[in-house]
């Protein structure tokens, strides 16, 4: 198992991705545009929270988590945009937005844990 694997905001993260790729696939309606800014933004959370973790020094893993979080960011400003826009069911939306909060809380956790 690689040390990345191991962390459970990884594993976290890892389902929310899933399920927003989930929705991104099936919903033949959203902009292809919105969809590969969202795709891209998924994966960059944990591109980023992978490569990050197998930094050696404390300022590569904590400049990662910052793009990871950044990553996170992109997603819910793209959410809401879908949340005003009613392509997705406001439910399944605020379900997202409290995971991707937690996902951001997690990595800025991380962060700080990494402060020299």
């Amino acid at each position: 198992m690689f040390d990345f694997e191991k962390l459970e905001v990884y594993q976290i993260a890892k389902n929310l991705v899933t399920d927003s790729l989930k929705i991104i696939f099936s919903n033949e309606k959203l902009d292809p545009y919105i969809k590969d800014q969202w795709k891209k933004a998924c994966m960059d959370i944990l591109l980023n929270l992978a490569e990050g973790t197998g930094r050696m020094t404390s300022a590569d893993k904590k400049h990662y988590i910052t793009i990871a979080r950044s990553a996170v960011f992109e997603c819910v400003a793209i959410l809401q945009v879908l949340g005003e826009l009613n392509s997705i069911p406001l439910s399944q939306a605020q379900d997202l937005y409290d995971r991707y909060e937690k996902v951001s809380k997690m990595l800025l956790g991380m962060y700080r844990s990494h402060s020299e």
